[in-house]
């Protein structure tokens, strides 16, 4: 575990409020998850159009003994 000191007190107690965290840890820990989701989910986004999902399934290996 690192231990970090963080001078942003004003920051810190309004996002309190406003997420509704009880502890400088569960803030920080939510902040950072929603962070990471938000970056992840603009990287799907910017992949869109750019994957090519034309799949034939009864050409894939094993699937020749499969039955729809």
């Amino acid at each position: 575990m690192t231990r970090t000191t963080l001078d942003i007190p004003e920051l810190i107690a309004e996002a309190m409020v406003l997420t509704g965290s009880k502890t400088k840890n569960q803030l920080i820990k939510e902040v950072l998850e929603a962070h990471i989701k938000r970056i992840r989910r603009k990287r799907l986004v910017a992949l869109k159009g750019t994957l090519d999902f034309d799949i034939d399934l009864d050409t894939l290996p094993g699937r020749e003994d499969v039955k729809v």
